[in-house]
């Protein structure tokens, strides 16, 4: 007979993956609706409870950090780890809600490429969060987080200048330089999230 003295809460994996695939839902409704550019009213709606659902997942995240004995990795990189997550789903929220509020009439294609590049980072980051619990295979989803981030910054940075360059309406300007730095400012924060699994890894190897 063998007794288990020190429980240990197995639902973190689900929970973390759970978390990924919902801001991933988040990102491909924001690259939708950057593309598409119509029913924004709903399609901002599925964004903010997409961005609720993401909360709910965190609050039980460390309702269970609350609980457990023992965690499956240092108890501030679980926080960090989803903390980050929500940093990424938050952002995009405000990035949708953005069009609405300064009135956008139509998208960008440097906006729809930046949006692009967010989406393929969320694919990279479920993919890392399902074999973080081997710990095997995550450097190269990681890797990929770092360079779509590098490609965002150039993008953004020619976007800008271009708006400088091109823009004749100074309100204009101001209104895609903020969307635009507000995409970089979600891309950042998946890279981010990128950078707390390779320490979570570096430390579970």
């Amino acid at each position: 007979m063998s007794f288990r003295l020190l429980p240990k809460d197995e639902r973190f994996f689900e929970l973390f993956a759970s978390d990924a695939d919902t801001l991933q839902k988040a990102a491909r409704a924001l690259e939708a609706m950057i593309t598409s550019y119509d029913r924004l009213d709903e399609r901002i709606s599925e964004i903010q409870a997409l961005e609720k659902q993401g909360d709910e997942i965190d609050a039980e995240v460390n309702r269970r950090l609350d609980r457990a004995f023992i965690t499956p990795f240092d108890r501030s990189d679980i926080h960090e780890l989803v903390a980050r997550m929500d940093d990424v789903i938050d952002t995009i929220q405000e990035i949708a809600e953005t069009f609405v509020i300064y009135d956008i009439e139509a998208t960008t294609a440097e906006a729809r490429q930046l949006a692009g590049i967010l989406t393929a980072q969320a694919a990279q980051l479920v993919a890392a969060l399902a074999k973080l619990e081997g710990l095997k295979g995550l450097e190269p989803h990681i890797a990929e987080l770092h360079e779509l981030e590098n490609k965002a910054d150039g993008l953004s940075r020619a976007a800008i200048a271009r708006l400088f360059r091109e823009a004749g309406d100074p309100l204009y300007v101001i209104k895609w330089r903020d969307v635009y730095h507000e995409l970089e400012e979600a891309i950042d924060a998946m890279e981010d999230t990128g950078e707390v699994l390779e320490r979570m890894l570096h430390k579970g190897t």
